[in-house]
């Protein structure tokens, strides 16, 4: 037999609020009505925290150890007469008083209350997260993407009630119209009450008197669901939305949500920074010097811009409205950003005699 530390798994001077707490995640780990439960590791558990936790029966426990009597284990419930004693079947006459066990930590991930005994909470599908890759353009003004999914949907025949079309509905005889399956079962804390979706309906307390042929009366299937998703203008790289209900469907529950993160590709000439879009401008010396009119490729088509005569290399011009719309997660925002074109007064590395003669000129009016 393993040690009542060890099987809680606690150090031997651990408090009783460390005993209390390591009992408990494990009681709800191993819980019989669990899918993966183990009920003798469930048993041993409850053995170890009864002793551990009663000052007295640890002081006989780490004094004497554990003995059983006639070869009884912990699951039989023999501990022996003697040092730090215990009788089960003493503690399920009182009722359990005494101890301190907390039934509503183990079921409360399974049940929520209501009048007139319990019900299980509703099954939703998993959700679902995609990855999918827009172009520049379409992360600013928005566009429709379609998506070929493979997943569990609701049959499209019967609309998830499994039933045939025009099929009526009866109680389900498994459950007689419940929708959980209400168990009883003696356990070393007494008689214990459990609940349980019915198999047989799936929760809902019906089952179709004629199968749908589509699904088999499942209601579910998986399929390939062409999807539209809908980029809203202004959206940024790894930002994501979620389409509600479009995830995977689960018989007798709501579906989950599919959610779609959006990786925005690079554009060559435009970088965006919050509302704005940034681009670089080349600007001739001449044109720096005397102003210019130049024309500008934008998201929107061509613009003229004008080039003021004396401007520096690195001032800012900016087209008014030719940036990103506004809206996309913006309470009551309209309009656009701005295009911001940063101007860049390129050198020339050579220059003709005759330019030579013209700057020579520049420099004697002071220029």
């Amino acid at each position: 037999m393993s040690d009542y530390y060890e099987i809680l798994g606690v150090a031997r001077n651990a408090t009783k609020d460390e005993i209390k707490k390591a009992y408990r995640k494990l009681a709800h780990k191993h819980h019989p009505d669990k899918t993966k439960g183990d009920d003798k590791k469930f048993k041993e558990l409850n053995e170890a925290y009864e002793i551990l936790y009663d000052d007295k029966k640890r002081a006989d426990y780490d004094t004497y150890g554990k003995t059983f009597a006639g070869g009884a284990g912990a699951g039989a419930g023999g501990y022996s007469q003697g040092p730090g004693d215990f009788d089960f079947g003493d503690f399920a006459s009182r009722g359990g008083q005494g101890f301190e066990f907390d039934f509503g930590d183990i079921f409360e991930n399974f049940f929520t209350g209501g009048q007139g005994g319990r019900r299980t909470r509703a099954k939703r599908g998993a959700d679902i997260a995609v990855d999918l890759s827009i172009s520049f353009e379409d992360s600013i003004f928005g566009t429709e993407r379609k998506i070929l999914l493979s997943k569990v949907s609701y049959c499209s025949v019967c609309k998830g009630s499994g039933a045939e079309p025009n099929s009526e509905m009866e109680k389900c005889p498994a459950c007689q119209g419940a929708g959980k399956i209400h168990e009883s079962r003696r356990s070393i804390f007494g008689a214990v009450s459990s609940f349980r979706e019915c198999a047989k309906c799936s929760g809902k307390g019906t089952i179709p008197v004629k199968k749908c042929s589509a699904c088999s009366g499942h209601g579910v299937s998986k399929k390939n669901e062409e999807i539209t998703v809908k980029v809203p203008p202004g959206i940024r790289d790894g930002e994501a939305i979620s389409l509600t209900g479009m995830g995977e469907a689960v018989a007798g529950g709501t579906a989950g949500d599919l959610y779609v993160k959006f990786s925005v590709g690079k554009h060559p000439v435009f970088r965006r920074e919050g509302l704005n879009l940034i681009m670089d401008l080349d600007v001739k010396m001449s044109e720096a010097l005397l102003g210019a009119e130049k024309d500008i490729m934008t998201l929107d088509g061509l613009i003229k811009l004008k080039v003021p005569a004396g401007i520096n290399s690195g001032e800012v011009l900016a087209a008014r409205g030719r940036g990103v719309p506004q809206g996309h997660g913006l309470t009551g925002a309209r309009g656009r950003g701005d295009l911001l074109i940063k101007t860049i007064i390129r050198t020339p590395r050579k220059i003709s005699k005759k330019a030579k003669d013209l700057i020579e000129e520049l420099k004697k009016e002071g220029i």
